[in-house]
């Protein structure tokens, strides 16, 4: 039992829950003070970036109207009932391991459209370069990108993970929305006493300010889950998280 079950449908979840999850996460991080004692990045550094925040926004809300379209379009392809005409759901051990080959299946999935969009110049400077032109990552930028590469890097990831594990809708909706929760936080820009993301996950906000930066513009290619392709790859750069004399963190490159 959850709580929208008698309200709205699970397909209806799936696809604008994650939508709103991303605003209030995000939304969150921006109502914040500046907190300069948790920044990576100094307020100099953050006037780099080259993209008005009102521009951020329509992109983001570009992509999350296909993202949707795309979501819609999926439940009701792969939709089941049984005869009472309600979709029988898994254990939870079940859904538990189908979430976690979701998170394998999108990092793979990302990884490789991810580095293919560096490797390729001409994908590079007319698609992949509109996330890059934010140089120093913040919440509400996390999925400012190139339309096209919206569609191929995160909503076609979203549903190779969704229909390779045979999720739910039901079970889709707490991955999606973990999967937007996890890349709001690894774009944050705040390296924050306690957060989970940090302290669980290898892959977090500083790993990804490292790709961000220009010596890392060619490493650290996953996202938004798991390191384990850069290390296999060779496209792992470790970092120390050095403290700013004026305040803050710096994600400092190191090579191997």
């Amino acid at each position: 039992m959850v709580f929208w079950n008698g309200y709205v449908s699970d397909e209806t979840m799936g696809t604008f829950a994650p939508i709103v999850i991303y605003w209030l996460y995000a939304g969150f991080y921006q109502m914040l003070p500046h907190l300069d004692n948790y920044r990576l990045h100094t307020q100099k550094e953050e006037m780099r970036n080259t993209v008005p925040l009102s521009s951020v926004v329509k992109g983001v809300l570009l992509q999350q109207l296909v993202q949707a379209a795309v979501a819609q379009a999926l439940f009701m392809v792969t939709a089941k009932s049984s005869s009472s005409g309600i979709e029988v759901q898994p254990s939870i051990p079940i859904q538990v391991v189908q979430i976690i080959l979701a998170m394998f299946v999108m990092d793979t999935w990302q990884y490789f459209v991810h580095r293919y969009m560096h490797q390729n110049k001409f994908l590079y400077r007319h698609i992949h370069s509109q996330h890059h032109k934010l140089v120093v990552p913040y919440a509400i930028g996390a999925l400012y990108n190139h339309p096209l590469e919206g569609l191929l890097l995160d909503t076609f990831g979203g549903a190779l993970s969704f229909l390779i594990t045979g999720m739910t809708a039901r079970t889709a909706v707490f991955f999606f929305c973990f999967a937007v929760v996890k890349t709001v936080d690894d774009h944050c820009g705040l390296w924050l006493p306690g957060n989970v993301f940090h302290l669980f996950f290898q892959n977090n906000t500083a790993y990804h300010d490292i790709h961000h930066q220009l010596q890392g513009l060619k490493y650290n290619y996953s996202q938004p889950f798991f390191p384990i392709w850069d290390k296999l790859l060779g496209t792992h750069m470790p970092y120390n998280l050095v403290k700013r004399p004026e305040g803050g963190f710096e994600a400092r490159p190191v090579k191997d």
